[in-house]
């Protein structure tokens, strides 16, 4: 077998190789002499087709089964003789595949890039900091009881947290605009589903009133054509609905999964959740910015063909998650995902990189506290602990993720962060997104 490589940009590569005719020609041969064994024909008997019959019926099909097995075959070989390691999956061209001809094909693919982490030590860092006090406790477990609320419609004038059934109609310097009116939407006093000043406007109001609320979207309203802009909407009030919470006891409490509770164990448990929340937020938040950093910091050619399979597995979880009914993952636009599916890549190079310059491996430790931070959220956390470390492939997600929390500590230790103290509320809210 004749190898030769090409490097035709800093990731792709060119394999020409060659292969002896009598390689493929045996290998034919011997597949046709099979299929004769057991080949049906009319008007001879199975295992008596003459072989010259046999080869003119199925020699071509024969022949291009063979000719891909042995191109993946040689590719391979040709590769750990090269000692290179692909990233993602070649594009075979053909040169020759005459009959009797030494068949010559050309295998394109990506390599990894090659790069050294970029100095982690300009990283800057805002980590935020809270306090979780009793009144976000008690808005946390009012939030939970109003999950459970049973609703009664009222005729008094609407407050705070009250649900109103609402039609309205916005226009801007007298045009109705797209998506600025609705019928029987409800709308919950102060949740700020509403743009500001919209909810706020309702307030004092009753069933059967008409008004005109005047506001103004705000500047970085995710619709641009909208932002800044000073907006009426006419109002009509047609329902109010007042929540009745249910009480504090164990019918409640079991619908969280917390039994054989009081109020106070109940508010311990809601605690530990509201802690485990927030320290889940504040580093997602960190990691967020550092990957945000290191993406910024390292240049490099992606492998496109590693993007590709990316997107591949992006549509498939999004068919899994919104799709149903007859959506397929091909019938989703590839562009959709093609920068995030980059990032990702992009992403998970650099960390990488990372590991293997610093001499990363997984802690053990820090693998079972997470399994046990995982298994602390179900009632039998004994049992979560031994599914995972019974489960070869979750027990490989785990310490991936546990690799990837060690270097996001280890960039900690050589960016500069700067700590920000903000509210429980503010600091489990998802980091803001850039709008494109």
């Amino acid at each position: 077998m004749q190898v030769s490589v090409e490097t035709t940009s800093s990731i792709e590569r060119r394999m020409t190789i060659g292969v002896p005719a009598e390689q493929v020609e045996s290998e034919v041969q011997k597949r046709l002499q099979q299929t004769a064994k057991t080949v049906k024909i009319n008007g001879f008997r199975p295992g008596k087709v003459p072989f010259n019959v046999v080869k003119k019926r199925y020699g071509q099909g024969v022949r291009q089964e063979v000719l891909g097995e042995v191109m993946r075959n040689a590719y391979v070989e040709a590769l750990a003789e090269e000692k290179i390691t692909p990233a993602g999956y070649p594009k075979f061209e053909t040169k020759s595949v005459e009959d009797g001809k030494d068949l010559e094909f050309v295998a394109v693919f990506d390599v990894y890039p090659e790069f050294e982490p970029a100095d982690m030590s300009g990283i800057s860092i805002e980590r935020e900091t809270a306090e979780i006090k009793k009144t976000d406790i008690k808005n946390m477990i009012d939030v939970l009881r109003r999950q459970h609320a049973t609703p009664k419609s009222v005729k008094r004038k609407a407050k705070k947290k009250d649900v109103l059934t609402i039609d309205f109609k916005g226009t801007i310097d007298g045009e109705e605009f797209a998506g600025g009116s609705a019928e029987d939407s409800k709308v919950t006093l102060g949740s700020g589903q509403m743009i500001p000043g919209f909810e706020d406007g309702l307030i004092g109001s009753k069933p059967g009133e008409e008004l005109t609320l005047d506001v103004t979207f705000p500047e970085d309203y995710q619709n641009k054509e909208l932002a800044g802009k000073a907006a009426q909407f006419a109002v009509t009030v047609k329902a109010n609905e007042e929540m009745i919470l249910p009480e504090m006891n164990q019918e409640f409490f079991s619908k969280y999964g917390i039994e054989d509770a009081d109020e106070e164990k109940f508010t311990a448990e809601i605690l530990k959740n509201m802690e485990r929340e927030l320290a889940q937020a504040v580093n997602n938040k960190v990691k967020q910015q550092i990957v945000d950093q290191l993406v910024e910091i390292n240049e490099f050619d992606v492998p496109g063909t590693m993007v590709d399979q990316e997107i591949d597995r992006m549509r498939e979880d999004a068919v899994r998650q919104f799709g149903g009914g007859q959506m397929k993952a091909a019938d989703l636009p590839a562009e959709l995902f093609k920068d995030q599916a980059e990032k990702r890549v992009r992403t998970g190079l650099i960390f990488s990189a990372i590991v293997k310059a610093n001499d990363i491996s997984v802690n053990a430790e820090k693998v079972d506290e997470k399994i046990a931070q995982i298994a602390s959220t179900y009632q039998d956390p004994e049992q979560v602990i031994e599914y995972y470390k019974g489960n070869q492939e979750q027990m490989a997600q785990i310490e991936s993720v546990v690799l990837e929390d060690q270097v996001v500590e280890l960039v900690l230790d050589k960016a500069s962060v700067k700590d920000k103290k903000v509210s429980y509320e503010d600091a489990v809210k998802p980091a803001a997104q850039p709008v494109a």
